[in-house]
């Protein structure tokens, strides 16, 4: 696959070894859902080295030292409906005070496009650090139509990040929108006839949630 500027694929033994776990078919729904919050919590740590800081003042017991922080509601998380609901947890492990908005996509029977049926977002988030969830990249339709949306209401900063990517969906992300950060935590090999990601994990919404 052709490297692109905007897209790491973090290498990091611990994730590699919580996604061996992650794809075995016998792994129960509540182990799942711990590693899907435990792999985005390395995932967040990895993809916000950068994220802007301001200084303050802080009195330690023995005096006052200038210390970096991040600022309040500087960063908002935005788990696409439903999957990404599994991944919030693992980022507010590491910023606790985040807002959090929704986007709910369905697939038009006909056209087959992305098609928005919810979105709440916090107000302000056209300041923010937009961090845009969603375990499997697939075809990237769905993510490319999330960010489009994040766009429309005026979001400039956005990352996405994806557990799982199939490089169809890289492609897609990377090529249509260049200025997004794209981090995921395993390159799989391809999709397969019914655009499921191979070797995959299967669907990650049902392993999540306990469905069907």
């Amino acid at each position: 696959m052709k490297n692109y500027k905007n897209v790491t694929v973090l290498d990091h033994p611990l994730i590699k070894h919580k996604i061996a776990i992650l794809r075995d078919k016998n792994t129960g729904t509540k182990q799942f859902r711990e590693l899907i919050e435990e792999i985005t919590t390395l995932m967040t740590f990895e993809s916000f080295k950068e994220i802007p800081t301001k200084k303050v003042k802080v009195e330690t017991p023995l005096e006052t030292c200038e210390q970096e922080m991040v600022p309040e509601s500087s960063v908002a998380i935005v788990p696409i409906l439903r999957a990404g609901l599994g991944m919030v947890s693992g980022v507010h492990t590491l910023f606790p005070t985040a807002k959090v908005g929704h986007i709910g996509l369905y697939r038009d029977e006909e056209t087959l496009e992305p098609k928005e049926y919810y979105c709440k977002l916090p107000e302000g988030i056209e300041h923010m650090q937009v961090i845009l969830l969603d375990p499997m990249l697939a075809t990237g339709g769905s993510a490319c139509a999330a960010i489009g949306f994040l766009k429309k209401r005026g979001c400039k900063n956005i990352k996405l990040m994806n557990i799982i990517g199939a490089p169809e969906g890289v492609k897609k992300v990377a090529e249509t929108h260049p200025d997004v950060e794209v981090y995921i935590s395993t390159l799989d090999r391809e999709l397969n006839e019914h655009g499921y990601i191979l070797p995959g994990l299967g669907d990650a919404g049902d392993r999540i949630f306990g469905t069907k």
